[in-house]
């Protein structure tokens, strides 16, 4: 049964589906070609590119369903296998590629989006946009310095120019010995013993004390080291190897100074005596060994008398340190100090040491001269000057010059009486004159302007003494004095 016109036209009006048109703007196909259209409408270059298509390395044009998803997965892939590249922060919001102005063209071409030109430095130092690129190789010159065959004088030089070398590619002795005698040839102290342990290290002891008998410099920079280093065994077998018996002994010797008990260091200086020293360092090595033994028994036995209070001199002088390991001098002083009127006899006896070890008279008259003037024993000190002649007259007798005793006694603090004593004896009449103003012995000053006849001086010399003094009154009876015969 047919329809009528108006029924049609009724259904088509009143029902939810419209009827299909080509000239329907409202259909999704049109909808789509607009979207189409809306996307295609998006610049990423300026005008001048319109012609140019946005492809990527593989030949895809750039932003395909294809190229999306190989970036994708490249990404990822770039993300697990490529840690060392740093990650891009994820916080920092995302800038889509419709707001960047920057492509692959536009960063060789130096341009922007808004047409102005920026320089490679610029685009790359952007916050927006960062490029990484893997670290490239140093060039093989760089790594000529380890991997070069290196000849001796070209290794000593660099390391003359403190370069890195490897030695260890002089493995023949001939190469090795080529090398020392380049570094000796340097003339570098530094470079020849760094050779010298590269040696000692790879030669045995035997070929490398052989070849360095031949090769003085080298063999002193050797023993120099090992000193140095307190390579004692190594260096004792050095000696040995090159005959030198003497120097064998002398090390051997130095080894008492890291003993520190006097008992086991006396019995080890004993045992030294049998070792092939000089005969000038033999007696040396006796006389030490003698003097220890004598400062440990003068050590027990002054010990024991300060600890029981029976010896006065020991109360008011008491001992500033132990005679132990003390030098033969301070020895010998202490003994003057302590021990002066013991008899010879004993071993603390000042007499009896410097009959021991055969000390000097000057050397013992300065020494003992020092002690008991420290003391203040005057008697003691006018004792050391008493000279008696032929004839049995007394006089005074120094091996000193008198202006060094008068030093000495001065600085011991010895009163005036004691002082102007010996500066009388100074032979030198303008040396003597000179000590006595110094120190105001004025007797000595009048009388010796007396003999000299030198009325001018002596007049000069009253206004320095005091008003009213007896020197005063002395000077004025030889100015009043008419026998004397003045030469000005």
């Amino acid at each position: 049964m047919m329809k009528g016109k108006a029924d049609e036209d009724d259904y088509w009006n009143s029902s939810k589906f419209k009827a299909f048109t080509f000239d329907d703007e409202d259909d999704e196909f049109s909808r789509l070609k607009e979207s189409k259209r809306a996307v295609n409408s998006i610049r990423l270059e300026d005008d001048d590119d319109d012609d140019v298509e946005k492809v990527s390395w593989s030949g895809e044009p750039v932003g395909s369903i294809s190229w999306s998803v190989r970036e994708t997965a490249a990404s990822n892939q770039r993300t697990d296998r490529e840690p060392a590249f740093p990650k891009i922060n994820t916080d920092t919001p995302t800038i889509s590629k419709s707001n960047s102005g920057y492509s692959l063209s536009a960063l060789f071409k130096g341009k922007s989006k808004g047409g102005s030109f920026q320089s490679l430095t610029d685009t790359l130092s952007d916050s927006t946009a960062r490029l990484y690129a893997p670290e490239l190789r140093k060039p093989k010159s760089e790594y000529k310095d380890y991997v070069s065959d290196w000849s001796p004088e070209e290794t000593v030089q660099r390391m003359q120019q403190g370069k890195c070398v490897s030695l260890e590619k002089f493995r023949s002795l001939q190469d090795k010995l080529l090398l020392l005698d380049s570094a000796v040839s340097a003339h570098d102290g530094n470079v020849i013993t760094a050779v010298l342990i590269y040696l000692k290290r790879t030669l045995s002891k035997e070929v490398l004390f052989r070849e360095l008998e031949f090769r003085q410099v080298a063999l002193r920079h050797l023993i120099a080291y090992l000193t140095e280093s307190k390579d004692q065994r190594l260096l004792l077998e050095l000696l040995r190897a090159l005959g030198r018996t003497e120097d064998v002994a002398l090390l051997q010797y130095k080894e008492h100074l890291s003993i520190s008990d006097e008992n086991k260091r006396r019995d080890f200086l004993k045992s030294c005596l049998s070792l092939p020293f000089s005969a000038e360092d033999t007696g040396y090595v006796q006389d030490h060994y003698t003097l220890l033994e004598r400062q440990i028994i003068i050590e027990a036995a002054d010990r024991q008398a300060e600890r029981g209070g029976k010896v006065e001199l020991f109360q008011k002088f008491p001992r500033k340190a132990s005679i132990l390991n003390m030098p033969l001098v301070t020895t010998l002083y202490y003994c003057c100090f302590y021990h002066y009127t013991e008899p010879e006899g004993t071993y603390s006896s000042p007499l009896n040491i410097r009959q021991t070890f055969k000390i000097s008279e000057k050397q013992y008259f300065v020494t003992a001269l020092a002690a008991r003037a420290k003391l203040k024993a005057w008697f003691d000190v006018d004792a050391l000057f008493a000279s008696r002649n032929w004839l049995g007259f007394t006089r005074k007798k120094s091996p000193l010059s008198f202006q060094r005793v008068v030093d000495i006694l001065q600085k011991n603090s010895a009163p005036t009486q004691v002082l102007q004593e010996y500066v009388a004896l100074v032979d030198d009449a303008e040396l003597r004159i000179s000590l006595a103003q110094k120190h105001k012995c004025h007797d000595i000053v009048i009388n010796t302007y007396r003999d000299l006849k030198d009325r001018q001086q002596l007049l000069g010399y009253r206004g320095k003494v005091e008003r009213g003094s007896a020197e005063e009154r002395k000077i004025d009876e030889l100015l009043n004095n008419q026998q004397m015969r003045w030469k000005n």
